[in-house]
């Protein structure tokens, strides 16, 4: 018996917009969401599995217990799973638990639309809300000036985790580097600031640029609503920001994207497509609406929830060119 109660955020036209690939906000239903039903607080889940025979949460709150919250899966072939688990809240660590319909494999995964991660090398989820009370009201009124392509820009582009390091070797967090940072780029007098991927990802020697949580800034330099005030304390300043994005490919590590539900859900099925061998990394299936969905809404994700300025998008050439390398 599953304790969890049959709820849903998609209307029909979700849906429709979702396997057409134009749902540019799909991490406002996919995920994991506080909500209350019923007048009981809890948390809401979903996730596209439509290769998976079950899919179960299983975190902390269930001692990792795959039979004991169940989702359900929608009527209307969209392949989502999703339910509500009452008295689950911010916090708790999660993961799915896929049974796929090929050859019964079994997958254990982070979130894909997961708002924050566990500190690696610890991989699950966790149910996050980011409150944070932006002061950038100015900035964002005349950000369209600033950011315009015919104005001047001059860009400090930036590793967070080794531009400067505290006593003891440790990462500067999100709220010390609006200290730092912002004053020294501000000192050296340029207009925009440029992080190298702040999305969560496994190894630190990538550089970000492996990606497992793409709505999730990476939990080595604090937490979400810190690194808004990061972009806040940055925009007060009157410096842009911007965002290096990952669109192209991603890495094989068992908690991520790839084979999913045990399908290529995510990556190309032809591997010649599909594989990219100099970064041993999978590359997305272009071709598929839902993916499209989900990089799109990504990338507005950032600039919706993170009032980031722009995206600069990672190896183009290998999204572009079959023959790339």
């Amino acid at each position: 018996m599953s304790n969890v109660i049959v709820h849903s955020l998609f209307t029909e036209f979700d849906i429709n917009l979702f396997k057409s690939g134009k749902h540019y906000r799909l991490y406002e239903k996919l995920g994991s969401h506080i909500i209350e039903v019923d007048g009981v607080r809890g948390t809401y889940f979903s996730v596209w599995a439509p290769s998976a025979k079950s899919v179960s949460v299983i975190g902390n709150f269930n001692a990792w217990n795959a039979d004991e919250h169940k989702l359900n899966v929608r009527w209307d072939a969209s392949g989502i799973w999703e339910g509500f688990i009452p008295n689950v809240g911010k916090g708790e660590v999660y993961k799915y638990k896929i049974q796929s319909n090929n050859n019964d494999i079994w997958t254990e995964k982070a979130d894909p639309f997961a708002r924050f991660c566990e500190h690696p090398p610890n991989t699950a989820s966790i149910i996050w809300t980011a409150d944070h009370k932006w002061k950038d009201k100015d900035w964002m009124g005349y950000r369209k000036e600033k950011n315009g392509l015919d104005k001047p820009y001059s860009v400090y582009e930036v590793h967070l985790g080794s531009w400067k390091k505290n006593a003891g070797n440790k990462f500067l967090t999100y709220t010390e580097l609006a200290e730092d940072l912002v004053a020294y780029v501000k000192e050296m007098g340029y207009t925009h600031i440029e992080f190298m991927p702040i999305m969560e990802y496994p190894y630190d020697p990538s550089w970000g640029y492996q990606l497992t949580g793409y709505f999730a800034p990476t939990s080595r330099f604090g937490t979400p609503e810190e690194f808004k005030l990061l972009v806040d304390t940055f925009h007060q300043n009157d410096i842009g920001v911007i965002l290096d994005w990952v669109p192209s490919h991603f890495p094989e590590d068992a908690h991520g994207l790839g084979f999913f539900d045990g399908s290529n859900l995510y990556e190309h099925p032809d591997r010649k497509k599909g594989y990219h061998t100099d970064w041993k990394s999978l590359i997305f299936n272009y071709g598929r609406n839902e993916v499209r969905a989900f990089l799109i809404s990504n990338a507005l994700f950032w600039l919706d929830q993170y009032h980031v300025d722009g995206l600069r998008v990672d190896a183009v050439a290998s999204m572009l060119y079959l023959d790339y390398s």
